[in-house]
């Protein structure tokens, strides 16, 4: 049965919505669930002594690998893209991609040190990345062009995400706290597991449009694929075992890998020939939101940095005489998510055309969260575990308008300004933005010092409300290029 059909329209077996919907709700929702929930406790189980349970990393390195990490999720997201588009289908990717997740998060908790650290990461990226890229799109297959459920059916789906997102860091916190690390990151890969064994009953339900290839990669050029892909290993490996690439340098190769792909991605996409100079003009004006975008990223990914740092030395955590594990503070940024989308949903369309402009929105975005880093300036001398937690709840509110300014936006931007022929890999510019600002975060962490803290968030913050202005200030001319899309 094809998802035009009637059948599948007539589908209201979800909160009114497709069958399906709950499928891959699930899977989203147990993925986010152990992806927070680890990245909950990663940070600090690099840095704490091992006396504390943790592998004594030193903080800035320790932040670098985080940020790097972080990057190569959503480099990873271009290769799931390409994968299901030209080998294996979206569905396929998914399946294989959650199972690489799991495995990710069982090497983290069975596997000792730095062993269990690598496997884990490498296998988490990979499989978060390929999974992102692929379940947003299968969710798109379930409704027909004219079914005026899609977007109700993506608000209900980005629930999912983000129920995950609050309870992972909620509970895996609570357990490395009272047992350890490795049952916190068990606990991750038992709640993928749980992702893993839902969507195994429920797959068959998905439409038949979610198994196809789109762009079949020809028979022929298999041999050439795969012999790149063994020789990228083979020279990432060699780099390694050469002490080229280190933990300490990670974040910073992550930033040039990520802004050398997105160069390349602008050149073959404008040296296209068959591009039109209206499409031309719209990629042109798709340079500044990239650039403001990952200026933005660069920030708001150090909630897995710095303020992760900052809830455990310069947060007072003190519940009713009992201190709550840091990854909680990574629990509230869902809330107010799950809050407020559908406050941005109905405020955009009660304003339709008088709504800001995609580059007001990116400015405005990057200006908010850079407000949120100048917040921190009032709290720099209150000492250890000095600041109250309502201070960085207001933070983490300012963080979140911020994100519903330019995150949604930005995904629907990159559709709209896309030649018809380039429609997925201007998603990846999108996803190279985010990767490119999430490795920065990285590497940005190693300025931070709790002792000196006036430098960091004020020239950070002041940075990104500078960058933040220029974009609206020249809002006018970037629209103007964007050729009729707002």
């Amino acid at each position: 049965m094809s998802h035009t059909d009637s059948g599948v329209a007539r589908d209201t077996g979800f909160f009114g919505q497709p069958r399906a919907l709950a499928t891959l709700f699930g899977v989203e929702t147990w993925e986010r669930f152990s992806f927070y929930g680890m990245q909950g406790i990663l940070l600090i189980y690099l840095y704490y002594s091992v006396t504390d349970g943790g592998l004594g990393v030193d903080q800035t390195v320790a932040a670098g690998i985080v940020g790097a990490y972080g990057g190569g999720v959503y480099l990873a997201t271009v290769l799931g893209a390409w994968v299901a588009d030209r080998l294996l289908s979206s569905e396929r990717v998914l399946f294989i991609s959650a199972t690489v997740v799991m495995v990710g998060h069982v090497a983290l908790a069975v596997l000792p040190g730095f062993v269990g650290v690598a496997v884990g990461l490498i296998c988490i990226a990979l499989g978060s990345g390929g999974l992102k890229a692929t379940a947003t799109s299968i969710v798109g297959t379930l409704y027909s062009a004219e079914d005026t459920r899609r977007d109700a059916g993506f608000s209900l789906y980005y629930l999912g995400i983000n129920l995950g997102a609050f309870f992972g860091p909620l509970l895996t916190g609570l357990l490395q706290t009272t047992a350890g690390f490795h049952f916190g990151f068990g606990l991750a890969a038992v709640g993928m597991a749980a992702g893993l064994v839902q969507y195994s009953f429920g797959r068959r339900r998905l439409p038949d449009v979610a198994r196809e290839i789109p762009n079949p990669l020809p028979r022929q050029r298999y041999p050439l694929v795969i012999a790149v892909a063994v020789v990228l290993v083979a020279v990432v490996a060699g780099l390694v075992f050469a002490g080229v690439i280190t933990a300490q340098n990670l974040a910073l190769i992550v930033i040039v890998v990520t802004a050398l792909a997105a160069v390349a991605y602008f050149v073959v996409i404008l040296s296209s020939a068959g591009l039109s100079a209206e499409e031309r003009s719209r990629v042109i004006a798709f340079i500044p939101l990239f650039l403001t975008s990952a200026a933005f990223w660069s920030i708001y990914q150090q909630q897995f940095t710095v303020i992760t740092i900052y809830a455990d030395e310069r947060l007072d955590r003190n519940l009713f005489g009992w201190d709550f594990p840091v990854s909680w503070v990574q629990s509230i940024n869902p809330i107010f998510i799950i809050v407020l989308s559908g406050v941005f949903a109905a405020l955009w369309t009660r304003l339709g055309t008088r709504q800001p402009s995609t580059p007001v929105k990116f400015g405005l975005g990057t200006i908010g969260v850079g407000l949120g880093f100048l917040l921190f300036l009032p709290f720099v001398a209150t000492g250890t575990n000095g600041t109250p937690l309502l201070a960085l709840v207001l933070i983490l509110l300012v963080f979140t308008v911020a994100e519903l300014l330019l995150s949604p936006i930005g995904l629907s931007v990159s559709t709209k300004l896309a030649p018809a022929r380039f429609r997925t890999q201007m998603v990846a510019l999108f996803f190279l933005s985010v990767a490119l600002g999430s490795a920065a975060s990285g590497q940005l962490a190693g300025f931070y010092d709790p002792q000196n803290e006036v430098p960091y968030f004020g020239v950070i913050g002041g940075i990104a409300v500078v960058i933040g202005t220029v974009l609206v200030a020249f809002a006018r001319p970037v629209l103007r290029m964007m050729r009729g899309v707002r």
